[in-house]
């Protein structure tokens, strides 16, 4: 038996994704013809979710994702922290290297969780919260292979973000809404061959206990 839903909830949500895709912002008229709705059941749906402040008029009464999206998406990093973890203990323990989650942040990379090696002389220090553009480092370039469906299962960086350090990162693939790569970072000489295929291991079990 098919399971029922809500058409209105629905439709808002499609309002929360197009308005999210679309940067400089859309009309009522723009976001009915791209919804294919009738205009005044957009009017509602948009006076609905300006009062809980996930829409927002901008000074041209174009419409945009407002701010109380944010507060949405900042309940769900802890839950990816939490779900991450013990697959980046396991990595950063088999690999020797510092291991992290990163999530992409508009145009920056932005380090949600960080597990250190305990066996290791020395070892990068990575904290959490720290920002890159996407376009630097590993991390942020395995990111950016999604956006771009690339076949590559890793991306490798050396120096770009410190001096010295060398990075390897793999995508987070099949989980939707979510742009995030899985890594590591070292001082010392990075084994890719070695190390390449236990990155995008963990990557994969990122998305299966986030799925």
């Amino acid at each position: 038996m098919a399971t029922e839903t809500s058409q209105t909830l629905d439709r808002g949500l499609q309002v929360l994704r197009v308005l999210a895709e679309a940067q400089s912002g859309l009309t009522i008229t723009e976001l009915a013809t791209r919804l294919a709705v009738n205009r005044t059941v957009v009017y509602r749906l948009v006076a609905t979710l300006e009062q809980h402040a996930l829409v927002r008029r901008d000074s041209h009464a174009r419409l945009h994702v407002g701010l109380g999206v944010l507060h949405l998406a900042s309940a769900v990093q802890p839950v990816l922290r939490e779900m991450a973890v013990p697959v980046l203990r396991s990595l950063a323990e088999a690999a020797g290297c510092t291991a992290h989650l990163t999530v992409a942040d508009g145009d920056e990379a932005l380090a949600l969780a960080v597990v250190e090696p305990s066996w290791t002389d020395f070892h990068v220090s990575y904290r959490v919260g720290a920002r890159h553009p996407l376009a630097q480092g590993a991390a942020g370039k395995a990111i950016l292979m999604l956006r771009d469906t690339a076949s590559a299962h890793f991306a490798v960086t050396a120096g770009e973000l410190q001096a010295g350090a060398r990075g390897l990162a793999a995508p987070v693939r099949g989980v939707e809404g979510l742009e995030a790569s899985v890594g590591i970072v070292t001082l010392g000489k990075l084994d890719v061959e070695k190390v390449g295929p236990m990155v995008a291991a963990a990557a994969t079990e990122v998305a299966k206990r986030l799925a």
